[in-house]
């Protein structure tokens, strides 16, 4: 297989804080460089935050702005509006963001703009977790996975933010990995080249908060999407669904063997897994049938 390369300049630079490994500075890597340096990023208290450092030592090549946990897509909103107004339209205004300040503390800003259709694209660095204070649960952590304050396993399933946001009716929402790269920078230059709230969820295998070996982020990247545990898709204008990674080659618990926050697992509850994985992999495949079957709504 030939080495994936993208014709772009790095934007994130070395000798930033990032743990060895980390799958979140290896995205953040390529995002960047297809967005470019004519953009400003907007990064909450995360994981990001601290691979980014403090200001004016960030390891990123752009201005970045960090407001608090709960109001990333407010202030990407504020900001948009004041590069709009300095005739800077094709500025982008990018946010980073983890799962804790998008699926939890900052979902009301994030939904009321997207309600709002605000022009920015809005990365969430999905590792499951508040990674970055003690591995605690978020509403984005699975089901049975053990954190900091779910020693015996999380009781109730993940949120499926990537509905939810196209449930908004946004240009775009996607999902994506590193562990598939080329997809990864397509979405990343389809999103760059729309106008509106568009936001890409970014599956990022947190090395220490689950217990991976320093080198185990891309296989457990690539087997959650080959398990369809995270399965590669689109929905672009709330309607129109795109799966992007056809099949399901492997079963969860190939997944579910390379992490320690799973160890505690019985057989009963690895088929429970499977089980959910495959009725929500069914559902997507409705959606997508449905939504190629249906004409657009502007044709209705």
């Amino acid at each position: 297989m030939k080495p994936f390369a993208i014709p772009y300049e790095s934007v994130l630079c070395s000798g930033h804080a990032a743990c060895p490994g980390c799958i979140e500075a290896l995205s953040v890597r390529h995002i960047t460089a297809v967005l470019g340096t004519d953009a400003v990023a907007v990064v909450p208290p995360s994981c990001m935050a601290i691979i980014a450092g403090p200001q004016p030592y960030s390891s990123l090549r752009i201005p970045v702005y960090q407001p608090s946990l709960e109001s990333s897509a407010a202030a990407a909103t504020g900001l948009r509006r004041a590069l709009d107004a300095e005739g800077k339209r094709d500025t982008l205004v990018a946010v980073f963001a983890g799962d804790g300040g998008t699926y939890d503390i900052g979902f009301q800003a994030l939904s009321s703009a997207a309600e709002r259709n605000e022009d920015f694209i809005y990365f969430c660095l999905d590792n499951e977790g508040y990674m970055n204070t003690g591995a605690q649960k978020s509403s984005s952590t699975p089901h049975f996975a053990k954190t900091g304050s779910t020693p015996a396993g999380k009781t109730t399933r993940k949120k499926n933010l990537t509905e939810i946001m196209g449930a908004h009716g946004i240009p775009y929402a996607a999902t994506a990995s590193a562990g598939h790269l080329p997809d990864l920078v397509k979405k990343v230059e389809k999103a760059k080249g729309m106008r509106g709230t568009r936001v890409i969820t970014l599956f990022i295998p947190c090395l220490d908060g689950w217990g991976l070996a320093d080198d185990g982020g891309l296989e457990a990247a690539r087997f959650a999407v080959e398990s369809g545990i995270f399965p590669l898709y689109e929905i672009e204008e709330g309607w129109r669904y795109s799966l992007n990674h056809k099949e399901k080659t492997r079963p969860v618990s190939d997944y579910l063997a390379l992490q320690k926050r799973y160890r505690h697992l019985a057989a009963a509850e690895v088929d429970a897994l499977q089980a959910e994985v495959d009725g929500a992999w069914e559902h997507l495949l409705e959606r997508v049938a449905a939504s190629a079957a249906a004409p657009s709504p502007s044709t209705r």
